[in-house]
Formats: structure tokens, C-alpha cells, sequence
């Protein structure tokens, strides 16, 4: 399913083959919590500016609309009208963000609803149900995303229970992708890899779920309160023990500098919320570092976001305009900085992959991981 095409160094340029298509990696997917990008965007959008991955939350689609209405409808490919991948998380997440309204023991997690405070109950065998119902092309594993300053001893009891949780998850999968009713029969199980930063229990971790042989792994619990050098630390660490010949994802990361750190490290899959969130806000990316379109220094700006850039906001309208829009509170600004900043993520991995094929991926980290970084 993974075919590695050329590397440099620990850095790695491959295909993923999936039932809906093949991923070009490197990739960032991007995120469309509720099965829409937040700022307006539709599916169409999302091709014209180069996504390949949309990824979708599990948890939100399970309160709203619900699995069994998306399963009727088809499941998720034909509910939002996306014919390329899509990648499920698996609430695991929420057991992290809702630490306040959840329960945690071995069958799995209580939680209370964040819309109406109903009470959930999501395990391994729930989770693996509800994406399966949703139907995506990849389903993550039910985990414990815990807080990056963690103690040790829960750090290891919370690792070793995500374990028995991920054979769980693939026992119950597997059954579930020989039902007859099962609309996507080739749903592919990532498992995570989790312990805080302790490497010694990411290490062990890593060790052992790469011996259950799963499509994909994954990096779980970074970007969650530990400096970019702790979570660089760990990658360091934990990817020579992931398998080389399976995709490799570092969950919820992050900004351009992190990508290419964690692709010069053996990253393939990225996604994260904050482009598209920060976009809301006119914070916008481009080659030269970031700009807050907010300023006033753009109010009789006739240039585009980025001069060169191909997006559909900088091909057709001016950093004064979109200013106005979004001073104005208008729709229609949060929705070009959303279209800009999602395919200023999909351009650069494009790039990431061609530098990789090219043999200069140092060279391009040399040139754009501190400059992208850099506020305008």
C-alpha cells in the first residue's frame, strides 16, 4: 500500500495507495471537522486547491448529524461529495480536549456531549462502529491523548491501555469490514503512538504496535502543550522504530516550520486546524513569512496576499479588499484567507516532495524552515 519513491536523509517521498485514490506524500490533509472546512468552503474548493486528504472527526459526526444518517446517505464520500481520501479521527482527541466532561476506565470513555451535556460512551469497539458507518478511507485507532507534561507512571498505564485498545479496534474492524452492510469493505486501521514525552515508553510503544503489522502509524499526543524542540526530540527518538514501509503521521501538526522539521525527520502525513483557524483571523501565510491582513498598512495595498501565489484569492483580488472584507466582517474575506492559507499547506507540500525528487530537501529546509516562521 506504501511505496517509498526516494528519501534524503530520514526524509521520505512516497505513494500511499487507498481504495479512493493514491496519496502523494508528503501530504497535509485538510481538516473538515464536521465534514465542511470552517470559512466556507465546499469540496469543489478543496480540489481546486490541491487537496488530496480531507480529514473529518469522528466524535462530531457521531453527535451531529449522527453515523447511522451518514451511513444511510452512503456514508461520507457521497454525504459531502469527495471522491478522493478521507482520513476519520477517532475521538481519541476529545478525551484530551474534554478532559473536564469525561470518564475514563478500560472499556473506554464517558463523555458528556459539548452540544446538549447527553452522556456518550465511546470505546474501541464504538469508535471502530462509527467510522465504519462514516465509512472513510482511513480509520485512526480509539486512544488516550494525554497532556504533554503527564507523570511517568500514568504516561505508561495510559500507554499500555491505548495498546489493548488498539487490538481491540483491530479485531473489531476486521470483523466489521467482512459485514455485508459495511458500505467501505477496505477501511484501513493507523494505529497511535503515544507515552508524553517520555521516550523510553514511546520507544516500547512504537516497538510493539508495529508488530500487529497495520497500514499506517501514527505519532500521537505532540502539539499539546510541549516546546517545538521537546516534540522534535521525540520524533528523533520514536521514528527509527516505526516501520520504513508503511506511511508515518505526526497528528494535529502544525505550522509550515514544523512540517518540514518533521518531514527531515520521516514524517508522511500531516494535518492541523490552525491554518485555516488562523485564517479567520487574517493571519496569512506566504514564502516570506506571515502576515496579518488586519494591518493598516494594507488598506490601499493593490498587490495580492502573495505576489506569484495561484490561489483563487491572490490570482483575483488585492490585500485591500480582503482587509475591507474582513474589517467588515464579511463572509466572503474569512473565506479567501481560508482558501489562501489551505493552499499555501498543499503548494508547500508539493514543494516538500519536489525537492525530495530533486535531491535539495536540505537545501530547501535550510532556505524556508526559519522564514516561514517569521512574522511580516
Amino acid at each position: 500500500m506504501y511505496k517509498l519513491l526516494t528519501s534524503e536523509g530520514r526524509a521520505r517521498r512516497g505513494e500511499f495507495h487507498t481504495v479512493h485514490g493514491t496519496i502523494e506524500t508528503p501530504v497535509f490533509m485538510n481538516v473538515g471537522t464536521s465534514a465542511a472546512i470552517k470559512g466556507g468552503l465546499s469540496s469543489m474548493d478543496l480540489k481546486e486547491i490541491g487537496c488530496q486528504v480531507e480529514l473529518s472527526n469522528t466524535y462530531h459526526l457521531h453527535l451531529r448529524p449522527g453515523d447511522d444518517v451518514i451511513s444511510s446517505m452512503g456514508g461520507i464520500h457521497k454525504f459531502m461529495n469527495w471522491d478522493r481520501p478521507i482520513l476519520t479521527d477517532s475521538g481519541g482527541f476529545q478525551v484530551f480536549s474534554l478532559a473536564q466532561i469525561r470518564k475514563i476506565k478500560e472499556e473506554g470513555v464517558t463523555f458528556a456531549s459539548h452540544i446538549d451535556g447527553h452522556k456518550i460512551f465511546m470505546g474501541p469497539e464504538e469508535s471502530m462502529q462509527i467510522q465504519s458507518n462514516l465509512a472513510s478511507t482511513i480509520a485512526m485507532a480509539f486512544d488516550e491523548c494525554m497532556p504533554a507534561r503527564s507523570d511517568k507512571d500514568y504516561a505508561k498505564k495510559s500507554t499500555q491501555r491505548t495498546e489493548r485498545w488498539l487490538l481491540r479496534c483491530k479485531e473489531k474492524l476486521s470483523q466489521l469490514n467482512k459485514e455485508e452492510r459495511t458500505i467501505n469493505k477496505e477501511q484501513m486501521l493507523f494505529g497511535i503512538n503515544q507515552g508524553a514525552l517520555f521516550s523510553d515508553i514511546r520507544i516500547e510503544n512504537m516497538k510493539n504496535i508495529a508488530k500487529l503489522d497495520l497500514p499506517g502509524y501514527a505519532i500521537g499526543g505532540l502539539a499539546v502543550g510541549e516546546t517545538h524542540a521537546e516534540m522534535y526530540s521525540i520524533l528523533d527518538d520514536v521514528l527509527p522504530y516505526a516501520p520504513e514501509n508503511k506511511p508515518r503521521y505526526l497528528m494535529g501538526v502544525g505550522t509550515p516550520s514544523n512540517i518540514i522539521e518533521a518531514v527531515w525527520r520521516g514524517v508522511d502525513f500531516f494535518d492541523c486546524v490552525m491554518p485555516s483557524r488562523n485564517a479567520r483571523h487574517g493571519h496569512l501565510f506566504t514564502h516570506n513569512g506571515i502576515i496579518n491582513i488586519m494591518n493598516k498598512k494594507y488598506e490601499r495595498d493593490s498587490l495580492p496576499i502573495e505576489p506569484g501565489c495561484s490561489c483563487p484569492a491572490c490570482l483575483n483580488y488585492s490585500r485591500a479588499y480582503i482587509r475591507h472584507l474582513m474589517k467588515a466582517g464579511e463572509m466572503l474575506g474569512m473565506r479567501l484567507c481560508v482558501l489562501h492559507n489551505l493552499y499555501f499547506y498543499n503548494k508547500l507540500t508539493e514543494e516538500i516532495r519536489k525537492a525530495l525528487e530533486e535531491g535539495r530537501f536540505s537545501a530547501f529546509r535550510e532556505e524556508y524552515s526559519e522564514k516561514l516562521a517569521t512574522r511580516i
